[in-house]
């Protein structure tokens, strides 16, 4: 598909920019009257590209009840081509297999915490404005300080470190149990700053990866994203494109690892061993490299500079069984020992 597709309009007050907009709609390469599932509708970006592009049905899921009450009216205006679905992505194949949808020509997943999300300080994804330790995207369930406040501190440590990659995780969890109870972001950005040493003028704020860890956590975020990479496998139907944009490494990690291995390829081999090739016939193919934003879109959207994105091609093969979980508990990520003398 050649040239620029172009969305049409949407609101003026609209939070969320999609990022890598045309390198997405390039690799969807959206026909006339297909099917197609955006699994991660937020401000629905994606979701108006690719009814713009002539898509006849669009199934956009979404876990936040706010997403969905704020897409009724992008709904009602597609005139029965866009049916908003509020689940998780994971569950795509038994959703749609209940509404007589057995495959789709594409998927789009946009992984991790939408604009709209942090934005809202109400919703306590961001220390960038104060508000309630919330974090939870489904609006249900354990939020961010129920854990801060009742996790014992090996647990959080564990969470930071694995989900958050943060070195001083221990450190972190031991300032967090003492300060409790914290019930606000800004008091949690402010324990993880003074814990770490952090000064005004520092290049990075060191709250931003016990942030993310603890969102990631709450919300299974790694989990979802495997789940929902095999789903989307078995929904799409032979020459169905994949499209999945990532934020960061663990997520990147992830999708490079399932389309590597689902494109045939195991392991990066050397010049003394060459790349092992699976048994099992490749899934998917056109598998590309990490796609990054251009110089021109970072500029215009800052949140676009750490986003990539991987797509590829369904192929005829059935889709592989399931495989274990690369996210393993965070029990068995213990960090390691703090140095002596680290406070």
């Amino acid at each position: 598909m050649t040239g620029t597709i172009t969305a049409p309009a949407a609101p003026a007050d609209a939070p969320h920019i999609p990022v890598l907009l045309d390198e997405v709609m390039a690799a969807l390469a959206v026909q006339p009257g297909e099917t197609h599932v955006d699994g991660t509708f937020g401000a629905g970006g994606y979701t108006r590209a690719i009814l713009a592009a002539g898509a006849g049905r669009v199934f956009a899921f979404d876990r936040d009840p706010d997403a969905i009450a704020a897409g009724r009216v992008l709904e009602a205006e597609s005139e029965g081509r866009l049916v908003l679905v509020a689940e998780r992505f994971s569950q795509m194949v038994p959703v749609l297999a209940a509404l007589g949808v057995e495959h789709v020509d594409g998927v789009t997943l946009d992984i991790g915490v939408s604009s709209m999300q942090l934005d809202q300080a109400a919703r306590g994804f961001s220390f960038q404005g104060d508000g309630p330790l919330d974090m939870r995207m489904e609006q249900a369930g354990t939020s961010a300080a129920d854990f801060v406040n009742e996790a014992d501190e090996a647990e959080i440590a564990d969470v930071i470190h694995l989900y958050g990659e943060e070195p001083r995780a221990r450190r972190i969890a031991r300032a967090i149990v003492a300060a409790r109870p914290l019930v606000r972001t800004g008091e949690l950005a402010d324990v993880v700053r003074r814990a770490t040493g952090h000064h005004p003028g520092m290049p990075k704020d060191p709250a931003t990866r016990t942030f993310q860890a603890i969102r990631i956590h709450l919300n299974r975020e790694l989990e979802e994203l495997e789940q929902g990479l095999a789903a989307a496998e078995a929904l799409l139907a032979t020459a169905g494109r994949l499209a999945v944009v990532s934020f960061h490494s663990l997520e990147d990690r992830i999708v490079k690892r399932f389309l590597k291995s689902r494109g045939g390829g195991m392991g990066a081999g050397s010049r003394h061993r060459p790349e092992a090739i699976s048994a099992t016939p490749p899934s998917f193919e056109g598998v590309s490299r990490g796609i990054r934003a251009g110089d021109a879109e970072q500029h215009r959207n800052p949140r676009s500079r750490s986003a990539t994105l991987r797509a590829a091609r369904r192929t005829p093969s059935p889709a592989w069984p399931a495989e274990p979980s690369i996210t393993a508990p965070v029990s068995s990520h213990r960090p390691p020992p703090a140095r002596r003398g680290a406070r």
